[in-house]
């Protein structure tokens, strides 16, 4: 069946879920765009602010009847609040609590430490893959959440193919590569596939990737979260207990003015900085065994010691770190005795 064959029977279905009120899902104007990928069906219900409770039986309704259609696909939906839409309401807003809900534990998992970068580009989810590894090297159980839902990179850098396991009750089985569990959109994905989601959408794929795992019992959770400073980010700490956040940077000025944003992002939010990492430090020529400081030196090191946070060492630009990243089959499980390995099991240390 072609994805608008099957985005059409969705609809259908939807025109069976009734709004409070009596009119369908489907033509409620805060229904947003069905998305479908080969592992999931994915759409956002827009409601007035305070009408959760009231909305939670469409969405219960819509999740059963779209999940007789959607096969071996997750269904996804998420539940989102609009101001606009609550000027439009016609029921009476239940009124709302102020601040932020309280963040609940993952079940399973004891500590989860994000990896953040400011910049796109700086290595970050080469640097979170082997983290994970160096920690399970050093004898912990470990797991790794894919959260850079519109640019996944952990399939190809662990080698993952296909889509992960899912129970009768909807809930994933991650993916294991190398000793550690994985879960990726990317894995759900076609080929190239882009995912075209507004922020509302990304964070609901964040948390059931999240909260609809199967992780079992995990000493910590790495999550690689996108760049920048956005919803996905926002959504994470607010929601979620963090034992604390690594930023990874090049010694450039460039990339470092956007490491101090995501610096910035961790403090305003309470989130302990254990951190910074300095990626592609520097080059040792293969042949003469020369240095070479290509994006500069010592950045990332100053910038630490000027915002009080510890500085976790560097990280060489290596042609095998690279080779092997894209073949799946990163350098700490790799090559293990490798200087470069050590570098990222440094880190681990200083970490853990």
């Amino acid at each position: 069946m072609s994805d608008k064959a099957l985005e059409d029977e969705v609809r259908a279905a939807l025109g069976q879920v009734q709004l409070p009120g009596g009119a369908p899902l489907a033509t409620y104007a805060g229904l947003s765009d069905i998305i479908i990928t080969k592992g999931a069906i994915a759409f956002a219900i827009t409601i007035a602010p305070g009408l959760e409770a009231s909305f939670a039986p469409v969405r219960d309704q819509a999740q059963k009847a779209v999940s007789k259609i959607a096969g071996e696909r997750k269904v996804m939906i998420s539940i989102t609040s609009d101001k606009q839409q609550a000027q439009k309401a016609q029921a009476t807003a239940a009124p709302r609590q102020p601040g932020p809900p309280p963040k609940e534990p993952v079940k399973g998992i004891k500590s989860i430490i994000a990896v953040a970068s400011g910049k796109g580009g700086v290595g970050k989810s080469t640097t979170a893959v082997n983290f994970a590894l160096a920690l399970k090297a050093r004898g912990q159980k470990v797991a790794i959440l894919d959260a850079d839902i519109y640019g996944p990179s952990m399939p190809k850098l662990l080698g993952i193919e296909g889509k992960p396991a899912m129970r009768d009750d909807g809930i994933f089985t991650p993916h294991e590569a190398y000793g550690i569990k994985v879960m990726s959109i990317g894995s759900m994905l076609e080929g190239d596939q882009a995912v075209v989601w507004r922020g509302p959408m990304a964070t609901s794929a964040l948390r059931q990737l999240l909260r609809e795992t199967d992780w079992g019992e995990i000493d910590t959770l790495v999550v690689d979260l996108p760049p920048g400073t956005g919803d996905v980010h926002i959504s994470l700490v607010q929601t979620v207990p963090l034992t604390g956040a690594i930023v990874v940077s090049t010694p450039q000025d460039l990339a470092l003015i956007d490491a101090k944003k995501a610096i910035d992002m961790f403090a305003r939010t309470q989130v302990s900085i254990l951190g910074i990492v300095e990626n592609m430090s520097y080059f040792l020529c293969p042949s003469c065994g020369t240095r070479s400081d290509i994006f500069g030196t010592g950045g990332a090191a100053d910038t630490a010691k000027s915002l009080g946070v510890p500085f976790l060492g560097g990280i060489p630009l290596h042609m095998d770190i690279r080779e092997r990243s894209d073949a799946g089959t990163p350098i700490v499980a790799t090559a293990p005795e490798s200087d470069e390995a050590k570098a990222y099991i440094a880190v681990a240390e200083l970490v853990n």
